[in-house]
């Protein structure tokens, strides 16, 4: 074998997904840590007022927000590890354009300007009795994602499903997702609080 030959076996084999790289890993990690305290915080110290207040009749309130978070975090883990995951490798969809599709991610996706109407099994009907338990829960929710991030050595790279918005993702940009869906709905909730007649308490 020629050394071409053998430096394009050596390039072609690198994109065949093994264990996420500690660059990748790092990544969606920040990306979880750091969606998981926008939204925390922004929930912190509310007024039931503040909690319940609405801006219009079709708009959702902070409670409704933070519902439609809780109940997306466990739909996107789970179609990661019982679909994506599942679904029959294809290394030869793992290429650099494939890979560029992670910063479109993490900007696209938690972008406002484009609106989107929520499944009917996503949006919120007061699954939670009360504030407490509906944050606890995404707490325990996150906290499963994010050890699923750090531990995993599964070929992330390697299995795919289609996006609505984005088109086709590898696993791994489907755990970014989670993060950036929760970020956009953190945005949905500063708009709630930016609104005129938002209770002061």
């Amino acid at each position: 074998m020629n050394r071409t030959a053998i430096v394009l076996t050596l390039a072609a084999a690198a994109l065949v997904a093994g264990p996420l790289t500690r660059g990748e890993r790092d990544r969606a990690l920040s990306s979880l840590h750091a969606s998981r305290k926008m939204f925390l915080d922004e929930v912190a110290d509310l007024s039931g007022a503040q909690w319940n207040f609405k801006p219009g009749p079709d708009r959702w309130s902070i409670a409704e927000c933070a519902e439609h978070i809780a109940l997306s975090e466990d739909a996107l883990f789970q179609l990661v590890s019982e679909k994506v995951l599942k679904s029959p490798p294809d290394p030869s969809k793992n290429t650099e354009a494939q890979r560029a599709k992670d910063a479109q991610v993490l900007d696209a996706i938690p972008d406002r300007a484009v609106r989107a109407q929520a499944p009917e099994f996503l949006r919120p009907a007061g699954k939670w009795s009360t504030r407490e338990d509906l944050i606890a829960h995404f707490k325990q929710s996150r906290g499963r994602t994010i050890a699923f991030a750090d531990n995993t050595d599964a070929s992330l790279r390697d299995h795919f499903a289609p996006h609505p918005a984005v088109g086709e993702l590898d696993a791994y940009q489907w755990i970014l997702l989670i993060s950036a869906h929760s970020e956009r709905h953190v945005a949905q909730i500063r708009e709630v609080k930016a609104a005129p007649n938002y209770p002061s308490r």
